[in-house]
């Protein structure tokens, strides 16, 4: 098997069903809060009616203050339905792996789910066994399959979003599309749909560098895959078993505290530390969505500084870096260390 993760360690533990099941529930509150001020939600990729003007205005009525952004790299952020806010050094620039958010979003707007189901079964071939070892001998993050394994399309979305697999995303495109050529087609079209004018896919995982976007595009597709309540379901839970992979594990080691509900971690030496991610914090007196992007996040330990440049622009946000986060019910408000496992490129 080519995934491990290091499980978490406290001093106490909760139940694991008991987590999860409240993970799923703050992943429903998440998509719910997301869909404020609009009047429907699609499952559908439409152009958006929001456009990123020259002028950035917050959830406080206010441009975010320069001290708001990481000292590094790039990020954009959108509180609540508010329009997004772009920081400065924006620039097209590799994704890495939050490029699955648009693979995921395109697979459940062609194959819908509910929260769950698990939706149609994918057999894996020789083939796919083939591509894995390829990948795996390319150092690339994948999950263990075999020939004759069945995957639901949910299966596959969790091994995609969580241990981050390459080769799932490829297996992906080829069911939905027929083949990747025609899949990364969709996926472009899909962004110019989206308004992100900076933004090329050459394929479904992000390992390839020349997969670019700026912060400031990728807040649209994230904002739109997270009003999908399968979406938000998956990227809020821990951990999933799958049938060969066994036991495979969230790569986000934020979810679950200090109010984040997912998304997508990414990284390559071109890409440095990126993270996608939703947190729900508490302002003006009500429970506020904050989405946002950074990429480009300098480190050893890349995935751990997209962790925590994101954790910190969250508090700055939402001005509670000097105070604790108010608790979901049955989960305890603390911050989980950032100095998160080793794990391989591009998770």
């Amino acid at each position: 098997m080519n995934y491990s993760e290091r499980a978490r360690t406290t001093t106490r533990r909760i139940p694991g069903i008991l987590v999860g099941g409240l993970l799923v529930v703050i992943a429903a509150i998440a998509a719910v809060l997301g869909h404020q001020l609009l009047t429907s939600s699609s499952s559908t990729a439409t152009p958006p009616t929001d456009r990123l003007p020259s002028e950035h205005h917050g959830a406080l009525g206010k441009a975010l203050p320069s001290t708001a952004w990481p000292a590094y790299g790039q990020a954009a952020v959108q509180i609540g339905q508010s329009q997004i806010q772009a920081g400065p050094n924006q620039h097209a620039a590799p994704i890495a792996s939050v490029a699955k958010v648009m693979t995921a979003y395109l697979v459940l707007c062609d194959h819908p789910l509910k929260v769950g189901e698990g939706g149609p079964t994918i057999t894996l071939t020789d083939a796919d066994v083939a591509d894995t070892d390829r990948r795996r001998g390319r150092d690339e993050s994948v999950v263990s399959i075999a020939a004759g394994e069945q995957l639901t399309e949910l299966q596959a979305l969790q091994a995609l979003l969580l241990p981050s697999a390459n080769n799932i995303a490829a297996v992906l495109a080829r069911w939905d599309a027929g083949s990747a050529d025609r899949f990364v087609a969709r996926m472009n079209a899909t962004a110019r749909s989206l308004g992100m004018t900076h933004t090329r896919y050459t394929d479904p995982s992000g390992f390839d560098d020349a997969t670019v976007s700026t912060a400031g595009d990728q807040v649209r597709v994230v904002d739109r895959a997270m009003r999908l309540p399968v979406f938000a379901s998956i990227v809020a839970t821990p951990s999933a078993t799958l049938p060969v992979a066994g036991t495979v594990h969230n790569t986000n080691t934020l979810v679950g505290y200090n109010g984040f509900v997912g998304v997508k971690t990414g990284s390559t030496a071109a890409a440095g530390g990126c993270f996608a991610f939703r947190a729900i914090r508490w302002i003006d007196g009500k429970p506020t969505t904050i989405t946002g992007v950074v990429f480009g996040q300098p480190g050893d330990d890349q995935i751990a500084a997209g962790l925590a440049a994101a954790g910190a622009m969250v508090d700055r946000i939402a001005g509670q870096s000097r105070r604790r986060v108010p608790a979901m019910p049955g989960l305890r408000p603390r911050s989980l260390p950032l100095n998160g496992p080793s794990l391989r490129p591009n998770p």
